[in-house]
């Protein structure tokens, strides 16, 4: 019986070049994944993060630190670069968002992505205690939370509670949708940045930034929202 070999990475990139069949084999060979610094700068985070949103767009994901090195390597403790205040739509999943991988980035998820005491509390916990250096709000198109409390239709059991938090945006936009989830990821970030005082002084501190995208469900990309 013929002994079968396994082709090392490199050997088999090699026999690509030779037999002119390099460019379908490329999307098999994966890149090396970007190096995070372990002390990283807050405007560098913030253009980490963008870049893997745009590596995602362009269907060409690196997918780092998803192997089980990295979940070995970091079962014992997490240094995440950027923290997270999201919606918990189901398509909007983060870390594969923005192409980032086990112990990235530190997320907290809810309809709406609101800010409560309980999101300040977790958000205090990413940036002081594990040292995130991005406090990023991510809202998204056709968000459903923003869309029911325009309606302002009544709703079963506790989802009327969110409303509360998106008014002002909702009062502001005038019936647009669009502006009302932009200026929802602005008010909550604002929120963020005023009523924490321990978020407050990190920023002031210039330890960390807070920054804020709305990600759109049909193209995969996320724009940047000044806050």
């Amino acid at each position: 019986m013929c002994e079968k070999k396994m082709l090392s990475r490199r050997a088999l990139l090699s026999t690509a070049v030779a037999g002119g069949v390099l460019a379908p084999l490329q999307s098999i060979v994966a890149a090396d994944p970007p190096v995070i610094p372990k002390d990283i700068d807050p405007a560098d985070g913030i253009e980490l993060l963008f870049k893997g949103n745009a590596r995602f767009a362009d269907g060409k994901p690196l997918a780092p630190h998803r192997d089980r090195d990295r979940v070995r390597e970091v079962a014992t403790a997490q240094k995440p670069f950027a923290a997270f205040l999201g919606c918990a739509d189901s398509r909007v999943p983060i870390e594969i968002v923005f192409d980032q991988g086990f112990g990235d980035l530190f997320v907290t998820r809810i309809a709406g992505n609101v800010t409560t005491p309980e999101c300040i509390g977790s958000l205090e916990f990413g940036t002081h205690l594990l040292g995130a250096k991005v406090l990023f709000v991510l809202g998204h198109s056709s968000c459903g939370a923003v869309t029911a409390a325009m309606k302002g239709d009544e709703v079963p059991g506790q989802i009327s509670a969110l409303f509360q938090h998106l008014r002002p945006a909702v009062r502001s936009a005038r019936g647009d949708l669009d502006k009302a989830i932009r200026e929802n990821v602005r008010n909550q970030a604002a929120t963020l940045a005023e009523a924490s005082p321990v978020i407050a002084r990190l920023v002031k501190q210039g330890r960390l930034a807070v920054a804020g995208g709305i990600y759109d469900l049909a193209t995969g990309k996320v724009e940047r929202v000044d806050v």
